[in-house]
């Protein structure tokens, strides 16, 4: 598949932006423009709200059996097409072809998922405390939806917001990322091709800010789900709020990956280095804060050198790559000065430390040790390919480490310890840790965090809760 025209998508027919205005869509590993983007302006965005809400009296009425029949179609036709739509993703945002088509397989995964919980949106009776009265409970859509998706996982974010809108009855307007539309964009197309009425899913691209408070704000909209940077998200939470908006925000994280004396060091050291360099570390829940035993700290920087060593950054189309660019320049510049404020305070660099070439956004995985407790990859979410380790030897004080920053996403460990784990699950302030394996991101577990992470699901039945409301019937037959 060549790289297509980029079209919005608005009550079933592809358009261009009304006033005609376009973005360039750049390649990260060559910086060559593969395309133009339309932006959408407020008549846009008004004729997708519209074409929602005149879509949802359908959707809504229709069987939920029928609904999950669609669905499940859609997935199906995913699969059958993961191969081209993968190309397009690495050719957009750089990830390697394994991890684009990975990612397209479990998104058709997580529509199946949604789908079987939408047909199984059960309502409950009640027992009433006299006789002749009737208690019901009723699940009800709650309308149409604004979702604003990433770059970082252009259609796994997506998928989870229109599978789980679509399952339960709502219609939705996807704002999906400028810097990677193409994906989006055929995840949409294989929608409407399963048999998505008109209008019930809707795509637009535009400025972020204009269209975020555009929809937002918008009257005929009744929930929001966002996926992006925590300071966005409190933006966007907060004008929800003033309109009353049921929010589900998935935001920043900075999770602690935790190494105790009693781990099977080689085992972390594998796990943790092919997670961390995952979409060259420009990933949510991405382990960014290492924090190993001094007993072991020694064997596991080695062993986690050795796995470094066997890393080829490169274009993601080529054989063999399994690291690819950053996803823009503003990442690239955002490594170089993480990685000077690292050095300026004392830290010593093992590996990597700079940009790879002149040409595409390529940064050198990184190591880093004795790093001073105000450096700012600490303290800020460096969403990028940088491994900051330290030591620790009290299980009190790894605590309020684990726990000292606002976020709340996800966390890591391993240790052999019955007790150690439980005392984890029970003192790491996260939405989601894994202990000894990496389980984090199935569509049949919760995903979501706490804090400024953000609040809500995108994964289990409960990402499906927060598209319905509950309606409480008390009657007299």
């Amino acid at each position: 598949m060549d790289y297509p025209e980029i079209s919005m998508f608005i009550d079933g027919e592809w358009r261009a932006a009304s006033d005609g205005a376009r973005l360039p869509v750049l390649n990260p590993a060559t910086e060559e423009e593969l395309a133009t983007v339309p932006l959408a302006t407020a008549d846009d965005l008004d004729r997708a709200v519209a074409a929602a809400v005149r879509a949802f009296r359908i959707w809504r009425d229709t069987p939920a059996f029928e609904r999950y029949r669609i669905l499940r179609r859609a997935a199906d036709l995913l699969r059958e097409r993961a191969a081209a739509i993968a190309r397009l993703m690495t050719l957009e945002q750089g990830k390697p072809l394994v991890e684009s088509r990975g990612e397209a397989l479990a998104c058709a995964d997580v529509i199946d998922w949604m789908a079987e919980e939408g047909r199984r949106g059960y309502g409950r009776l009640i027992p009433a405390r006299a006789p002749g009265i009737r208690q019901t409970v009723i699940r009800e859509p709650v309308g149409p939806v604004a979702a604003f998706t990433p770059w970082n996982f252009p259609l796994n974010q997506a998928a989870r917001k229109i599978s789980a809108a679509l399952a339960t009855g709502c219609t939705l307007v996807l704002k999906a990322p400028e810097e990677t539309p193409a994906s989006p964009m055929e995840l949409v197309r294989l929608f409407h091709d399963a048999g998505v009425p008109p209008g019930a899913l809707n795509l637009v691209f535009g400025h972020p800010a204009m269209v975020s408070e555009h929809l937002i704000a918008h009257p005929d909209i009744r929930k929001i789900s966002f996926t992006g940077s925590t300071a966005v998200g409190k933006q966007l939470a907060s004008l929800a709020g003033l309109h009353m908006k049921r929010v589900t925000m998935e935001l920043g994280g900075h999770a602690p990956a935790i190494v105790f004396a009693d781990a099977d060091v080689d085992r972390a050291a594998k796990l943790l280095s092919g997670h961390k360099f995952r979409n060259a570390g420009q990933v949510c829940v991405s382990p960014t804060r290492f924090l190993v035993h001094e007993d072991v700290q020694d064997r596991f920087l080695s062993r986690f050198r050795d796995h470094m060593a066997e890393l080829r950054v490169g274009n993601g189309l080529e054989e063999g790559v399994t690291m690819g660019p950053l996803a823009h320049e503003r990442r690239l510049a955002a490594m170089q000065g993480l990685v000077a404020d690292a050095q300026g305070g004392g830290a010593e660099i093992l590996e990597g430390g700079e940009r790879i070439g002149n040409k595409g956004y390529f940064f050198q995985p990184t190591l880093m040790t004795g790093l001073s407790p105000q450096a700012r990859i600490l303290n800020e979410e460096p969403f990028g390919p940088l491994v900051p380790v330290i030591g620790f030897r009290d299980t009190e004080a790894l605590l309020a480490e684990a726990n000292r920053l606002p976020y709340g996403l996800a966390a890591y460990a391993f240790t052999r310890s019955a007790e150690t784990r439980a005392l984890l699950a029970d003192r790491i302030e996260t939405g989601m840790i894994t202990m000894n394996h990496l389980g984090l991101g199935l569509p049949e577990v919760p995903f979501g965090g706490v804090r400024d992470s953000g609040y809500g699901s995108e994964g289990g039945s409960e990402a499906l809760d927060a598209y319905v409301n509950t309606k409480f019937v008390t009657e007299i037959p």
